[in-house]
């Protein structure tokens, strides 16, 4: 994957996967924990996210400004530092809402000084001509990074918080967390369902409904912070990588001002080159707004989905994909698979491969047959199928792309946007269908009740959306990275950077304010609304291409 790199994208590569798996352990359990704390209702807990993550993606334009003057390694370092502070911060139990708020502003500040910057490191590996070809392929192997990382996120924060909800002789129930803090507000209509729930956590230990619930949410508040203190620590492994091999990086840590002259350096731009590729780069920007504010539903309106619509009991088949151990296995032997099958792997990877299908295929074979008939799965685990798609999806999608740029067919950065927006749109499309043919009840009418729906559907619908949705990010977030990296005029990259994260932010800003039109029309309405916004951007795209074209040819 890493062959005819340079080595300093193996740093920043898993630099970048040790920030990423933090980023996604909080992510993972963010609107959960915001519910089983504070009893915040979903278009409340919209306003924190929107708001949260448009600073992380924001604040990345001043840590862009900040590092196009001092240096983007100080800058990203500084950014860990803070970071891991944030992360520490989240991990202390029992604090009220405006500390949670000042560890949530602390830990996007560290990131905005570290996001945008790592990826001009980057970027400015792939500056000479040696390199310069493979800038895209660069990015799309760095995105994965930040994916491997995601993956295991929600199993190391579900894992963590079960681990200590067992001691305390509990157990996660998606339906308790809105049941009990409506009826410690004196807001449950009947307590029937809460008091059989109540005994059958606790057993002869039952005593009263108000104890149990305060026990409730004190010990699954308690293991939610303890997810955060695993992103904390993946912070610091994230430090020690990036300082202890900064050798393979350091040259392309410089300021273009300080950097001496050279033959291979790119040449000034005139004014007006300049204006047209700002240009350029505002109206990509404009239109991935619009891609941020579906695709981060992930950790809101499709956990939401995950925990209040979907089913909490599956098969032994499906439990596959929701247990480590077994679905780490199943790679395995996927992986396996591919190096005994592909004609391009030396014999050393066939052999390696025949021993991960024999092994893989002993353990998940093991793994299955303990399973139960019903196996219980818990809200965060559909976040890991994005980044395992991400990792699987990457390489195919890098093959074709490289397949076609050698028969001069590579369609331009901006068109792969306009195809991500339109796959973007038919994802969501699916939950439209689902939301209909199962006529799914309207968020509104499940507020009294604990926000748990009496009709479930199966989780594939989920895994479905979320491998669609994959597909977009494909064609537009890495695609988006490089586009940066190539056409951003020399002097402010970091800059452009942070532009680009700015964009994201504002999407992720609008990704937030879903949560009111979710909270009053039918569910099929709200994701209505993705669909248009996603297939009109991704047409705005298309209509502009030979602009964009032609402005960063030349």
């Amino acid at each position: 994957m890493f062959k005819g790199h340079p080595k300093g994208l193996i740093v920043l590569f898993f630099s970048n996967m040790g920030e990423r798996f933090g980023y996604y352990t909080m992510m993972a359990i963010f609107t959960l924990f915001f519910e089983a704390k504070f009893g915040l209702q979903i278009q409340d807990v919209g306003f924190i996210w929107g708001a949260f993550l448009f600073s992380i993606y924001f604040l990345p334009l001043f840590g862009g400004m900040l590092a196009d003057k001092i240096g983007y390694g100080k800058v990203v370092s500084m950014g860990i530092v803070l970071m891991f502070a944030g992360y520490a911060m989240m991990a202390i139990p029992g604090q009220g809402m405006i500390f949670i708020y000042v560890s949530l502003f602390v830990i996007a500040a560290g990131t905005g000084f570290f996001k945008g910057n790592l990826a001009v490191i980057v970027g400015n590996l792939y500056e000479s001509e040696k390199y310069k070809k493979m800038t895209d392929s660069a990015f799309n192997i760095y995105y994965m990074g930040i994916n491997v990382g995601a993956f295991f996120a929600p199993f190391a924060a579900t894992g963590i918080r079960n681990w200590l909800m067992a001691k305390d002789g509990l157990e996660y129930s998606a339906k308790l967390p809105g049941m009990v803090h409506l009826f410690l507000r004196g807001e449950l209509a009947d307590a029937t369902e809460l008091t059989r729930l109540a005994t059958q956590q606790l057993g002869d230990k039952f005593t009263n409904l108000t104890d149990f619930c305060n026990q409730y949410v004190a010990s699954l508040s308690q293991g939610y912070n303890a997810g955060f203190a695993i992103a904390s620590v993946s912070i610091v492994l994230s430090l020690v990588i990036f300082l202890a091999f900064k050798k393979y990086y350091k040259h392309a840590d410089y300021l273009q001002k300080d950097k001496i002259k050279t033959a291979e350096d790119p040449k000034e731009l005139t004014p007006q080159q300049f204006r047209h590729r700002i240009f350029a780069l505002l109206m990509v920007f404009a239109v991935v707004i619009f891609f941020w504010m579906a695709f981060h539903q992930n950790g809101y309106l499709l956990t939401v989905f995950a925990k209040n619509y979907t089913v909490d009991t599956v098969g032994p088949f499906t439990f596959i994909f929701f247990n480590l151990s077994s679905f780490l296995s199943l790679i395995a032997v996927i992986i396996g698979i591919i190096w005994v099958v592909g004609r391009n792997f030396q014999k050393i990877y066939k052999m390696i491969g025949a021993a991960l299908i024999v092994v893989g295929g002993a353990v998940l074979y093991w793994r299955y047959s303990t399973y139960a008939e019903t196996n219980h799965i818990s809200p965060e685990l559909f976040q890991s199928f994005n980044p395992i798609f991400v990792v699987f999806l990457t390489p195919l999608i890098v093959a074709f792309f490289v397949r076609l740029n050698r028969k001069g067919k590579e369609p331009a950065t901006p068109k792969k946007i306009g195809f991500g927006m339109m796959l973007l749109g038919a994802g969501w499309m699916l939950m439209v269908i689902v939301a209909l043919i199962r006529g799914l009840e309207s968020p509104a009418s499940l507020t009294q009740v604990g926000g748990v729906s009496s009709l479930l559907v199966s989780p594939y619908w989920l895994i479905s959306i979320y491998f669609a949705s994959t597909v977009a990010e494909l064609f537009i977030s890495p695609m988006g990275l490089a586009y940066v990296a190539k056409v951003a005029p020399p002097k402010i990259r970091g800059t452009m950077q942070g532009g680009w994260l700015a964009a994201t932010a504002i999407g992720n800003l609008l990704s937030g304010v879903m949560g009111t039109p979710y909270a009053k029309l039918e569910l099929w309405q709200s994701y209505g609304i993705l669909v248009v916004t996603s297939v009109i951007a991704g047409g705005i795209m298309f209509l502009m291409l030979k602009k964009l074209e032609k402005f960063t040819s030349s």
